[in-house]
């Protein structure tokens, strides 16, 4: 869980970056606590990687401030790991030197560094590669190089710019393994990804982006929190629509949807809770199951990207944990 700690291993302030004509991100503020595991969500192009960049002093901000670690990434570099979203191994090096090479650039002393990388290369399942150049391995393995060159060093703060692009679901179960005995080790870990069950299940923190405003910022225990008790799924015994309309009808829903399975999902009104309108529904039909809906980051990221209402703070932050619309599509 996110330590309690006042000092954020990530603080930025207002920061806002501009390419030509585009704005990429627009006075975006966050703060990362020590050894969580923040996922940057967001759609294509709206500035997560931009975002991470200034984080890590490859981009300067054109107006506001970032502090890592207490000061910058340049500073703080040898305490740092970084998988970029453009990858780049050295094609003809080694995996061992180049991993090696890596390790030594962030100032881990040579003595007892190949038995070492040979150790971490058992455990990403890839034992006897060492030798071979990395030209020659497959994509994913090349991925999980570049992951362990980021993580050699035992950073404490750990950016992962899209680190689950290329792997099968073996390999990208590894990696989630991985990743979470990094934060055990205690990293602070930030990663950015398009898989929002991944996040749903690793991360203490989500920070969602959208057209370079942050659109959401808060613990996954603070969106369940939420959102877990505003909604029903129901598979009642008779005819899913007509169990829909008497639903409607009785003013415990905001809104219905009745899907292909039979089951019908059901948008508590405010003048109900869960408990009470599980009581309701059971009086309205025989049911074969009711159950609390469950906070589920893919239609939440749908409802908040999707909906582009445009809603904004005055300080070019828009909607945070309870902000949300009434009424919001939230799944089981």
């Amino acid at each position: 869980m996110a330590s309690t700690t006042s000092t954020p291993a990530v603080r930025i302030e207002r920061v806002q970056k501009r390419f030509g004509s585009v704005q990429a991100v627009k006075g975006i503020s966050l703060e990362i606590p020590e050894r969580s595991l923040c996922g940057f969500l967001g759609p294509n192009g709206a500035g997560k990687s931009t975002t991470i960049r200034m984080i890590m002093s490859i981009i300067a901000p054109d107006a506001g401030t970032v502090e890592v670690l207490g000061s910058s990434a340049l500073a703080m570099k040898d305490r740092i790991g970084y998988l970029p979203e453009e990858r780049g191994l050295y094609r003809k090096m080694k995996v061992t030197e180049f991993v090696g090479y890596m390790a030594r650039l962030k100032g881990v002393h040579p003595t007892g560094l190949t038995r070492r990388i040979d150790d971490w290369l058992e455990r990403l399942a890839l034992p006897g590669v060492g030798k071979r150049r990395c030209e020659e391995l497959s994509k994913g393995q090349q991925q999980k190089i570049q992951l362990l060159a980021s993580i050699i060093h035992a950073p404490d703060l750990l950016i992962l710019d899209e680190p689950f692009s290329g792997l099968d679901p073996i390999n990208g179960r590894l990696v989630t393994d991985l990743i979470r005995s990094e934060q055990a080790r205690g990293a602070t870990i930030i990663f950015s990804t398009h898989q929002m069950h991944t996040a749903e299940a690793l991360c203490d923190k989500v920070v969602l982006i959208n057209k370079g405003e942050k659109v959401l910022d808060a613990t996954l225990a603070e969106l369940r929190a939420q959102h877990d008790d505003r909604g029903l799924v129901c598979e009642p015994r008779g005819d899913a629509a007509s169990f829909a309309q008497r639903v409607r009808e009785s003013g415990i829903a905001l809104g219905t949807r009745v899907h292909d399975n039979g089951t019908v999902d059901i948008d508590l009104a405010d003048t109900h809770d869960a408990e009470s309108a599980m009581s309701a529904v059971l009086g309205l039909m025989p049911m074969r199951s009711v159950a609390l809906r469950r906070m589920n980051l893919d239609d939440l990221f749908v409802e908040l990207v999707g909906a582009d209402d445009g809603a904004s703070g005055t300080d070019g932050q828009s909607g945070n944990a309870g902000q949300f619309r009434k009424g919001a599509r939230i799944d089981a």
